[in-house]
């Protein structure tokens, strides 16, 4: 899904996020929302040490446990999702529902969409169910070009 204006969906992604934490009695400290208002700076992909680098100000370094911390709540609490691919970040459009994220990732301008397939989902159940698979971790990544990148071509 990419959105046409890009303010007002970040602000509404904040937002949609303070709800969900304090709906589930979580809290999203000053360095947790610090750290997400960076990931939905845009819709690319952020790495770690970008974060530590754009929070912190001269004289004042934000530490990698911080930021990792942060993550790791927000991940925790689908707010976020992991990148596994570019070992980066992006916001989740989705965090009051459990879902499994499709992220498209297009390799020429760097923008990720969010997608959700209740169909492959079915599919991947029944295949992990028959092969008596229990699933830790999973992650459908799919790189190719976005249709803006695709009309450039």
């Amino acid at each position: 899904m990419i959105c046409q204006n890009h303010h007002v969906c970040a602000t509404s992604a904040l937002a949609h996020a303070e709800a969900v934490c304090l709906a589930r009695g979580a809290r999203l400290t000053p360095i947790r929302r610090a750290v997400l208002m960076e990931i939905w700076a845009n819709h690319e992909a952020t790495k770690a040490y970008d974060l530590i680098a754009r929070l912190s100000s001269e004289g004042s370094l934000i530490k990698p446990p911080t930021v990792y911390r942060a993550l790791d709540f927000l991940l925790a609490h689908g707010l976020i999702h992991r990148i596994e691919s570019l070992n980066a970040f992006i916001g989740c459009h989705h965090p009051d529902t459990q879902h499994q994220a499709i992220l498209m990732i297009c390799d020429r301008c760097g923008t990720i969409n969010e997608a959700a397939s209740e169909a492959l989902n079915g599919i991947l159940s029944a295949l992990t169910h028959a092969e008596k698979f229990t699933v830790t971790h999973q992650s459908i990544e799919l790189h190719g070009l976005c249709a803006s990148c695709q009309k450039l071509a």
